[in-house]
């Protein structure tokens, strides 16, 4: 399955709900899973990562839905490597590639 692919679903699912709760309280649910992901990071339960990646992931595609964004299309800022300095794995100065 495609990033495109994926945000279809994932809009077909659960984007008239997602466009009621509207884009702001979408955020605060992706920012809530984010912090079950990191619990779950640190239980190191590999079913639970999994879940909890996949919860963060729809998150973020509906939020970026919501906002406008084709992941799809944002994704490919990273298809030539580091897209500040070009290169694949990054030369950037440490702490000045990927924002």
């Amino acid at each position: 399955m495609t990033i495109g692919q994926f945000q279809r679903i994932i809009d077909e699912t659960y984007g008239e709900r997602d466009a009621a709760r509207g884009v702001e309280r979408t955020f605060m649910w992706l920012v809530e899973e984010v912090g079950e992901l990191a619990r779950a990071l640190r239980a190191e339960d590999p079913e639970r990562l999994r879940e909890e990646f996949s919860d963060v992931l729809a998150w973020l595609t509906t939020t970026a839905s919501l906002a406008g964004v084709d992941l799809e299309d944002a994704a490919r800022r990273f298809e030539r490597g580091c897209p500040k300095c070009g290169a694949t794995p990054c030369a950037c100065v440490r702490g000045q590639g990927r924002s």
